[in-house]
């Protein structure tokens, strides 16, 4: 059974319709990350799951328990959710210990230190457990703050861009420590990003939202080879966009050559359209009489980035080739892979 069913959810604000009929469904264990910019509607969403906003229609199921549908709201604190917060969202006059086991219904004194003890073996913070917020470090705070949505033992744990106060430096070390907690403990979890690169390292799967709208959701593979739409595409990292001609079932016509792929077009042969080259998929070698010209080199560390001139076209090329100059021709042609067409 699916920890969370978010079924044609729709829900206003101000008179403004800011979720148009959502569907969304988390697997036990699953990490979900709802991404998107501002302002798209994934904070709504991440509310409403919560309790904290109220929908107009749909239905949201937790552990196969309706708590929000047309004649029914289930308040906050019985959904049996746990919510960490960017700001950490800790009672500055607590101590770590107290904080934690601030939602733990037992009284039992051995229980809840039991608890106590896991929770902070858990997010690795032993021997911390009389210090105040303020004696911690940004990472410290937010480890409290996933041990104390733990210790609440949550049927769904939803994060609110949980790492974006974090320092840049220890930002991915601590995406993968907690996502491994998270793991280990078989949470479902629901976590509101509009950073693609914390989405591909923390999450199991991506719901990519737009103006209230989940418009393709999967993994981030998936995502990223085979978008829906250019929006997709251009969320999700850089791209070329070619004029295409489709020649064959598995072939097109471009400005840089004819080029085969993997798949099945899906479109009809004759048909004209734009096809999808991420910089990477692309290959270029230096070469005097070839279609190309370099415009353009930025040094990145691995790879150098060239923007390189192919008729009316300026294509970015990500190439470990560090020795091509501005200025140089150079012959370029496409990795074979499942082509993208729009």
């Amino acid at each position: 059974m699916a920890t969370l069913q978010v079924q044609q959810v729709f829900s206003d604000y101000q008179g403004q319709v800011v979720l148009k009929g959502l569907d969304l469904t988390v697997e036990k264990g699953e990490i979900v990350a709802l991404l998107g910019p501002s302002g798209c509607g994934k904070t709504t969403l991440l509310r409403a799951i919560a309790g904290l906003q109220a929908i107009t229609s749909g239905k949201i199921i937790i552990n196969g328990r309706v708590v929000a549908d047309d004649g029914r709201f289930v308040a906050s604190e019985q959904r049996g959710v746990g919510m960490i917060f960017q700001d950490y969202a800790l009672f500055p006059h607590l101590t770590v210990a107290e904080n934690i086991l601030f939602g733990v219904e037992t009284r039992d004194k051995s229980l809840r230190a039991s608890r106590l003890a896991q929770m902070l073996a858990l997010v690795k913070l032993e021997g911390l457990e009389k210090r105040y917020p303020h004696e911690l470090s940004g990472g410290q705070q937010q480890r409290v703050s996933i041990a104390r949505a733990l210790a609440y033992e949550p049927e769904v744990l939803l994060l609110d861009e949980p790492f974006s106060n974090i320092d840049a430096k220890v930002r991915r070390e601590m995406m993968l420590e907690i996502r491994e907690i998270l793991k280990s403990h078989n949470v479902s979890a629901v976590f509101v990003t509009h950073s693609k690169d914390e989405a591909f390292v923390f999450a199991d799967k991506l719901a990519l939202f737009n103006q209230g709208q989940i418009v393709q959701s999967g993994d981030a593979e998936n995502l990223y080879s085979t978008p829906t739409d250019k929006y997709v595409a251009d969320f999700l990292g850089a791209g070329n966009y070619l004029k295409a001609k489709v020649v064959g079932d598995q072939r097109i016509a471009t400005a840089i050559g004819e080029m085969d792929s993997d798949t099945v077009l899906n479109l009809s042969v004759g048909s004209e359209a734009e096809v999808l080259l991420r910089p990477q998929q692309l290959l270029m070698k230096a070469d005097e009489s070839g279609i190309g010209e370099i415009t353009g080199r930025r040094f990145l560390g691995n790879v150098c980035q060239y923007q390189v001139q192919v008729a009316e076209n300026v294509l970015d090329v990500h190439s470990a080739e560090p020795d091509l100059l501005v200025g140089q021709r150079v012959a370029i042609e496409c990795k074979r892979h499942s082509l993208v067409l729009f």
